[in-house]
């Protein structure tokens, strides 16, 4: 018998873990993890150096970083937030960086500095770490008036006090979790770059440009009593998002793209990841201010070629392919330019659409929105209320965020107040 058991060795288990022991020292607590390796998403995190957290301190800036979650996580980032994290972290001698765009990572630039950490700790505490474990049953035992748990594995059956659930975006526990009681928010994917194959971003691929990016409405088909079926193209913005936008091999990436893949993850799977896509690569500029601007530009560099001579602040080859898609001639000089052509080429810098036509998956890092109901949840405590004795961090609940480090700060906070409440009750 455990007094708690923590299925899924990831980060959440064993931050949990490391608290409920150094809390209690005098708990029986064993890790279950279902693959020969733990905390292999931590190894592979931030290109293999670890994204720990993000350098935002103020709990009501932080939560508008979780499309699911944002409500939800406001008290628990209100009783451990980033800099608790940052703490943790540096009294077990690791120092943190913070890079120019908020993240941090170990001043080693590696993830196997921040296992290193939590193995040695489990080892020191105690904790036993169970591998090739995977979980096949989880019921609910009667033990005088108080709810124990009983956990199948493929190798053998544990019973436990206290259960905490740590194993992320898991379908097969979601399933056990479901037959329990719980209800399960359909998982889709989160944090996904767009596919895209279009002459304008063809052969530059690793440029990046800050832009504003829309997703737009699907067609509206209007049909009427008349021998043609019209069809009208909608304007409505699903979504916006602005910042650094990376065109790929594939199509685009960067933290704007993520951005929109995060918070449009329900709906963009809904339309099968085939949607319009509108960008300005000139956020500070409308369409009819940047036509004013290329007139000016054609009054004096009227002997100059369009091509060659770069009117606004983006990448080079950018604007050359811009050009190209205009119709204007390599020769073409800015004198030439008539307003349908100074039109066009406004419309490719402020107004420019591409169809969207799949994802991929951003490097390693899968994200996935879904999983526990969050109305059937404590929040002060992290614990079921569903079922007693039941605790969850991380993933495994229907919370997300944008890339950032922003994820692990979820499974920190979860997993040190799920914690406090399986040491405290």
């Amino acid at each position: 018998m455990y007094d708690v058991l923590i299925i899924g060795g990831g980060a959440a288990g064993f931050y949990a873990a490391i608290h409920i022991a150094e809390t209690n020292p005098n708990l029986k607590i064993a890790i279950l993890e279902r693959g020969k390796d733990v905390l292999s998403k931590v190894k592979v995190s931030g290109g293999g150096r670890c994204n720990v957290t993000h350098a935002e301190f103020d709990p009501g800036e932080l939560v508008k970083n979780y499309p699911r979650g944002e409500k939800e996580l406001l008290g628990p980032f209100h009783n451990y937030c980033s800099g608790d994290t940052v703490s943790f972290f540096e009294e077990r001698g690791i120092a943190l960086k913070i890079e120019e765009d908020g993240r941090m990572f170990p001043v080693s630039n590696s993830s196997q500095t921040i296992i290193d950490c939590f193995l040695k700790e489990t080892e020191r505490l105690g904790i036993q770490i169970l591998k090739h474990s995977s979980v096949v049953g989880i019921t609910t035992i009667e033990n005088d008036g108080e709810n124990r748990w009983e956990v199948t594995s493929i190798k053998k059956t544990y019973y436990c006090r206290k259960l905490l659930i740590a194993t992320g975006s898991n379908p097969k526990i979601w399933k056990i979790l479901e037959n329990l009681g719980h209800s399960i928010e359909p998982p889709v994917p989160s944090l996904f770059t767009f596919n895209i194959k279009d002459d304008r971003i063809k052969g530059i691929p690793g440029l990046s440009t800050y832009a504003s990016v829309e997703v737009l409405a699907k067609k509206v088909y209007q049909p009427k009593i008349t021998i043609q079926l019209k069809t009208k193209v909608s304007d409505k913005v699903l979504l916006r998002s602005d910042g650094p936008v990376l065109i790929t091999h594939w199509g685009l990436s960067g933290p704007a793209i993520l951005k929109l893949s995060a918070w449009g993850a329900k709906f963009l799977n809904e339309m099968n990841y085939k949607f319009q896509l509108r960008i300005n690569w000139l956020p500070d500029y409308h369409s009819e201010a940047v036509i004013s601007l290329l007139q000016e530009i054609k009054t004096v560099e009227g002997k100059k070629t369009v091509l060659r001579t770069k009117a606004v602040d983006i990448p080079r080859r950018l604007w050359t392919n811009l050009v190209r898609a205009t119709g204007i001639s390599e020769d073409t000089k800015w004198a030439d330019t008539n307003k349908e052509q100074l039109q066009s080429l406004a419309n490719q810098l402020t107004k420019c659409q591409f169809s969207v036509d799949g994802k991929s998956t951003f490097k390693e890092e899968f994200v996935t929105a879904g999983g526990i109901n969050l109305k059937e949840i404590n929040f002060k405590t992290f614990e079921s209320k569903v079922l007693p004795n039941l605790f969850f961090a991380g993933e495994v609940l229907n919370v997300d965020a944008i890339t950032g480090g922003f994820n692990f700060q979820n499974a920190w906070t979860g997993a040190y107040i799920a914690a406090k409440g399986i040491t405290k009750s």
